[in-house]
């Protein structure tokens, strides 16, 4: 027994090294230690060796099992490691110059994003940014939206289980649940519970909800919102707001309207209509782009703002939107395909 496990090993030790790819390998494998293997049929034959034998015998079939285990590891590992250069082609020299002559370009998004803000700066807006995870307190609660709002239910919201800690995000309560934000009104709360008004900001951002993926939809995207908060704020400024930003973005031709909506935050609210028929791929009079109103004096409750004494309008839209609007871009999901011959045209 000692002499055939010892001319198994040797002859897998000169056969596995010499093996070319993962087809020889399983093969061999199979004949070595597979069920109807060579070494299976040796450990089989250990019923007839005398009791007082086998226990230097199974010593002796676990050592030969290791060594033909630690061959097979070593074959594999060797196969996987050609077929990964395979894969990546010849080595790069890093000192040769670049076969890519063209600079880099600016992501579409990031262009629009920077524009939006360098606009809103112009009359006085601060950015600010907040955490991309959240609390149901900032996303919600603080937003006038009820426990039992359909936004809140797990089809719409990314959760994350409850034993999930994330330690620069506090809650306010121990049954408070972590999300990823829907929307970037929770920079709102944060900002107006760090101080009192005037305030005047913009917080652009990526955001989640749960949402089928197709032409003009997506599960991660990106909005852009705007507060201001002082006294005698009316709806009046915020109609002049919305006019001078999409005149700036879109051209003078642009032209705005509002439609009555519901929104938990804000009241009244409405949706923003624009209508921007000199630009390309625009076949419709108007086009909604966004959500506006008011902000709820329930809202400025929450924060320990006086809602007699102040008020404010808020108002947010998707940037992926607007940069389909701007660019003539048909197709949400070419903003994160990293398609250079897409990327390329943004110079």
């Amino acid at each position: 027994m000692q002499d055939l496990l010892s001319a198994l090993v040797a002859k897998a030790e000169a056969e596995l090294p010499t093996l070319a790819a993962r087809p020889e390998f399983e093969a061999a494998k199979a004949r070595y230690v597979g069920p109807n293997g060579e070494l299976t049929a040796l450990m089989k034959q250990m019923g007839a060796v005398p009791k007082d034998q086998r226990p230097a015998m199974g010593k002796l079939i676990n050592e030969a099992k290791a060594r033909l285990q630690a061959q097979l590891d070593a074959a594999l590992a060797r196969l996987e490691a050609a077929e990964l250069a395979a894969q990546l082609g010849p080595a790069i020299d890093p000192s040769l110059p670049s076969p890519d002559p063209l600079p880099g370009t600016g992501h579409p998004l990031t262009l629009v994003r920077e524009e939006m803000c360098r606009i809103l700066r112009k009359v006085g807006f601060t950015v600010v940014e907040g955490p991309e995870v959240e609390t149901e307190y900032y996303c919600f609660d603080a937003l006038n939206t009820p426990a039992d709002h359909p936004a809140r239910d797990a089809q719409d919201t990314f959760y994350f289980p409850e034993a999930a800690r994330f330690g620069n995000v506090a809650k306010k309560s121990a049954a408070e649940k972590y999300l990823l934000r829907t929307h970037t009104s929770s920079v709102q709360i944060r900002t107006m519970l760090k101080g009192e008004p005037p305030i005047r900001i913009v917080s652009p951002g990526r955001v989640y909800r749960r949402d089928t993926t197709d032409a003009t939809h997506s599960a991660n995207f990106h909005q852009l919102e705007c507060l201001y908060v002082d006294k005698n704020v009316t709806v009046r400024d915020l109609k002049a707001l919305l006019d001078y930003i999409f005149a700036s973005l879109l051209g003078k031709d642009t032209k705005t309207r509002f439609r009555p909506h519901y929104f938990g935050y804000t009241e009244p609210s409405f949706e923003v209509d624009l209508s921007a028929r000199h630009l390309p791929k625009v076949n419709k009079e108007w086009i909604e782009i966004g959500g506006c109103g008011m902000v709820d004096p329930t809202v400025f409750s929450a924060v320990g703002y006086d809602p007699e004494v102040w008020s404010g309008y808020a108002f947010g839209m998707g940037l992926e939107r607007l940069a389909m609007l701007l660019y003539g871009i048909d197709d949400i999901r070419y903003f994160y395909q990293n398609d250079v011959r897409f990327l390329r045209q943004f110079a």
